[in-house]
C-alpha cells in the first residue's frame, strides 16, 4: 500500500474492502466513518469505494464489503456519504444484476445482489433513512459511554466473588 502511495484513508478503505474471506471490523469502519467528516479523507474514501463497487468476477468481495462499509458509512458517517450515494443511486443500482459463481459452483453474486438491493431502498427512503441515522448515532453514544465508564460505577471487570 504503501509502494502505491496510498493516503491513510485509503488504505483504511482497501483493508476493509480486501479479498480476505472475513468481513472489515467494525473498529476499522468506524475509523472510517469518522475519516468521512474530513474533507480530504472523504473525497479519498468515496473514490476508493468506487473503484471497489466496480471490481467484478473473482473480486466480488471487494464489491460486497464496499457496499457492506457503504451501508455502515450512510448510517454513521458523514451526511456527505448519502448524498453522493443519492447521486450516484444508478451504480449501486446496476450491482443488482452481478454475476459471479466461483470455482465450486457456488453463487456468490447473490451477496451483492442482495446488498445492493437493500442499500438502494434505504438511498430512497428519506424518512428510515434518518431513523437509521439516529439510531446509529444513539448506539455509538451509548458504546462511548459504556468505554469511557460514564453514567456507571458498576462497571468490575475481572472481579470474581469468592
Amino acid at each position: 500500500n504503501i509502494v502505491n502511495n496510498y493516503s491513510e484513508a485509503e488504505i483504511k478503505v482497501r483493508e476493509a474492502t480486501s479479498n480476505d474471506p472475513w468481513g472489515p471490523s467494525s473498529s476499522l469502519m468506524t475509523e472510517i466513518a469518522d475519516l468521512t467528516y474530513n474533507v480530504v479523507a472523504f473525497s479519498e474514501i468515496m473514490s476508493m469505494i468506487w473503484k471497489r463497487l466496480n471490481d467484478h468476477g473473482k473480486n466480488w468481495r471487494h464489491v460486497y464489503k464496499a457496499l457492506t462499509l457503504l451501508d455502515y458509512l450512510i448510517k454513521t458517517g458523514s451526511e456527505r456519504v448519502a448524498q453522493q450515494c443519492k447521486e450516484n443511486i444508478f451504480a449501486i443500482q446496476t450491482l443488482k444484476d452481478f454475476q459471479y459463481i466461483d470455482r465450486d459452483g457456488k453463487d456468490q453474486g447473490i451477496n451483492v445482489r442482495e446488498k445492493s438491493k437493500q442499500l438502494v431502498s434505504l438511498l430512497k427512503d428519506d424518512e428510515r433513512l434518518k431513523t437509521e441515522r439516529a439510531q446509529a448515532l444513539k448506539t455509538k453514544e451509548r458504546m462511548a459511554q459504556v468505554a469511557t465508564g460514564v453514567g456507571s460505577n458498576q462497571i468490575t471487570f475481572g472481579r470474581g466473588s469468592s
